[in-house]
């Protein structure tokens, strides 16, 4: 088993385990514990009550967080004509057609996010292995494949970020940077939170917040009480 490091020894030390905290208690020991020369990104990890495997369960959506991510995204645009131009005013990093497939099935990936007009998913469709298993490919049900792509664009731009749940019932998710500051930080995740108890399947029985845990890139993970967090405290 791995040793931990002195640095991550000492910050563990202020984390009490076996204790569930408020929100705004586990986000102040998140932020204490930051102790990285960089400006940490925040997680929240949810476990949820439900079965990926059954189509119905299968959790997925996007959002815009208030406070955004802290992250600069660089946006990508399959269109073309007027939804090229209209995507180009809004601020997309790089728009285009089959160019832009033909560059990306010689390995470029210089993107976080690609945008498509539906006309263009049958050139989008093609690169389906390669953007598939980056979680970049174009969905419908992410507001990524639109005619609105000036409204895509500055929605990602203003911090929107996509949650899925894994196989193991378990969403991941950032909640923007430690310089955020607790307050904006639980604003985030507490829009995250009503998001995902809002998202609850009909079919998913028992217990559905299971365990909240918080983090940062290189701190260590805080439990969160899902009664208090689902009660925003």
């Amino acid at each position: 088993m791995a040793k931990k490091g002195k640095r991550m020894a000492d910050v563990s030390k202020k984390v009490n385990k076996e204790e569930f905290y408020s929100t705004t208690e586990a986000l102040e020991l998140v932020t204490e514990t930051a102790s990285a020369k960089f400006d940490e990104t925040v997680e929240a990890a949810f476990r949820l009550g439900v079965n990926p495997k059954h189509a119905d369960q299968q959790i997925r959506g996007a959002l815009v967080l208030p406070h955004g991510t802290g992250k600069e995204v660089k946006v990508l645009v399959f269109a073309k004509g007027d939804k090229a131009a209209e995507a180009e005013k809004a601020g997309a990093d790089f728009v285009g057609a089959e160019e832009l497939a033909e560059k990306i099935q010689g390995g470029w990936m210089d993107f976080d996010v690609a945008v498509a007009t539906p006309d263009m998913m049958g050139v989008v469709g093609r690169l389906g292995r390669v953007l598939g298993p980056k979680g970049l490919m174009p969905n419908p049900k992410t507001g990524t494949v639109t005619m609105d792509v000036s409204k895509a664009v500055e929605e990602i731009k203003a911090g929107k970020i996509e949650y899925r749940v894994e196989k193991h019932g378990i969403i991941h998710a950032p909640i923007g940077k430690v310089s955020f500051g607790v307050d904006k930080l639980k604003e985030n995740f507490n829009t995250l939170l009503d998001t995902i108890i809002k998202a609850k399947p009909a079919t998913a029985k028992g217990i559905y917040l299971k365990s909240i845990t918080v983090s940062s890139t290189m701190g260590p993970g805080v439990k969160v009480s899902q009664q208090k967090a689902a009660s925003f405290e």
